[in-house]
């Protein structure tokens, strides 16, 4: 754990049934595996993965390796097995847990991450998650604290949410933010733990920038709100359970640890609890440490994310796979995690979001709260809040916004230009592709991109330049496909 001292005083369809060639093996324990050198070669086709994932492999390999402790002169970093490097690549704590039942390894964000595994290829996996649930290691994600009476006066300032009004295990995804331009340093999800104690949650390929950028933005803040403590927590496991049937297979995990006083179907979409699990002491040398269960996702579907302990991370894992069953639970990897959040409308950090992309341009201005909206107060306000205001009321049109799209023939990718048939000359190029592949629920070909207004509106049609041919294309509203999640608003059932 890296510790500083106190400063200064986080379009609806059906999937199809479909089933298995063979009968599933059971998992493999980490207590008998050892560790072998990372294979960073890409067996999965390109065809298969997001343009997200597979440009990234193409693009970058590891991309911005995680830069020393230089950045914070006055924290410490506590050894750990975690993040060991091997290769000038990290790795997760499951990383064992991967190779062990065959994860395909590859470089992301500075981590040897698995793209899909052996039993399921990417298109299965994605469906396996509609369907029943899968689980997902995303312990290369940073994970932080920030507590202190100074701490949601920082967040206020940094990030266009009501941070001061959120309640309390309660979260809300954000945006960092620069000042003047109001572009997206980073997304991230900002959750309360208590009256000044927030846990946050930022992308790993952004660690090193975060970081500099959290380290300016604590010591240029304004002192009189009080001091501000941080953490970041390296060593913590970071899991989501994603799926269908993932509260059935948690309550049953959880009952089997000792904890019976937790009732999932009370545990709400953007809301999170602290949970002790009783483990032996065969189990864990820390039997008694809290995990802290987030009801979300990056998937669409209803699920959970749990940050784990370190002395945790490896048994708690492993319980979880062996309780849920392979009938029931699989791993899944990189690729698959690409697809469900196209299919779900997010965006991926440095392909659909970037510094010089404000919230509102992105389409995320419901990030920036209502109260916000009338008083400003965060980085970039007067350029953002101008986007907000209609033009006939003095605002200013965003010179760009994200889309999405639906093209006829093949899959665009990263970087295929958006063309406006309507144009003069038919060929107009009025924006890019971020994102794109084959939607394995809705069988057809889905992407995101930016183009300039009024061209944003759905149902416009546009054409898209695959492979040096123009391929008509439609602006779609997103998500592609409907959400599940387990709503409060839609009483007990998700919508």
């Amino acid at each position: 754990m890296m510790k500083c001292v106190k400063a200064g005083g986080a379009g609806a369809a059906t999937s199809k049934t479909w089933k298995l060639a063979k009968k599933p093996a059971p998992f493999k324990s980490l207590s008998t595996i050892p560790i072998v050198p990372v294979n960073g070669t890409l067996k999965a086709s390109a065809s298969t993965l997001g343009s997200g994932v597979a440009s990234h492999f193409r693009r970058h390999g590891p991309v911005l390796p995680v830069k020393s402790e230089a950045l914070l002169p006055q924290c410490r970093k506590a050894s750990s097995n975690a993040s060991a490097n091997v290769g000038g690549l990290n790795h997760t704590a499951l990383y064992r847990l991967h190779v062990s039942n065959g994860g395909k390894m590859v470089p992301f964000g500075g981590y040897s991450m698995p793209v899909q595994y052996s039993d399921l290829s990417v298109g299965e996996s994605h469906k396996w998650t509609r369907e029943k649930a899968s689980l997902f290691d995303v312990g290369h994600m940073v994970q932080h604290r920030l507590s202190g009476p100074g701490a949601a006066p920082l967040l206020e300032k940094i990030t266009p949410s009501s941070t001061a009004s959120l309640q309390t295990n309660h979260s809300t995804l954000s945006c960092l933010l620069h000042p003047a331009t109001g572009g997206i340093v980073d997304d991230t999800v900002i959750t309360r733990l208590g009256p000044e104690l927030f846990y946050i949650v930022t992308n790993a390929a952004c660690k090193a920038k975060d970081i500099e950028y959290l380290e300016e933005q604590i010591k240029s803040r304004d002192i009189s709100h009080g001091t501000v403590e941080w953490e970041v927590l390296n060593d913590w496991g970071l899991v989501a359970l994603q799926g269908p049937l993932s509260a059935d297979i948690l309550q049953q995990v959880l009952v089997s640890a000792g904890v019976e006083d937790v009732d999932l179907k009370a545990l709400y979409f953007g809301q999170c609890k602290h949970v002790t699990l009783n483990l032996s002491p065969k189990q864990s040398s820390s039997p008694d440490t809290p995990v802290l269960i987030s009801r979300g996702g990056y998937t669409g579907e209803d699920g959970f994310e749990i940050s784990i302990p370190p002395a945790l991370t490896d048994v708690f894992t492993t319980h979880l796979l062996e309780s849920g069953g392979r009938e029931r639970l699989r791993l899944a990897g990189l690729g698959a995690r690409d697809s469900l959040r196209l299919e779900a409308g997010m965006c991926l950090y440095g392909h659909d979001l970037d510094d010089e992309t404000t919230p509102v341009e992105a389409g995320l201005s419901w990030v920036v709260h209502k109260d916000r909206r009338a008083s400003g107060g965060f980085h970039g306000d007067e350029t953002i809040l101008r986007q907000l205001r209609p033009v006939k009321d003095g605002g200013s049109a965003p010179k760009h916004r994200r889309v999405g799209l639906i093209v006829e023939g093949v899959p665009a990718r990263e970087g295929a230009e958006i063309i406006n048939p309507a144009s003069p000359d038919s060929a107009e190029v009025v924006g890019r592709v971020t994102s794109g592949c084959p939607s394995p629920t809705l069988g057809k070909n889905i992407a995101m991109g930016y183009v300039k207004p009024p061209l944003h509106k759905a149902g416009t049609p546009i054409e898209v330049l695959v492979r040096g041919k123009r391929r008509k294309a439609e602006v779609v509203k997103m998500p592609f496909v409907k959400s599940q999640y387990w709503k409060q608003a839609a009483g007990t059932s998700p919508g």
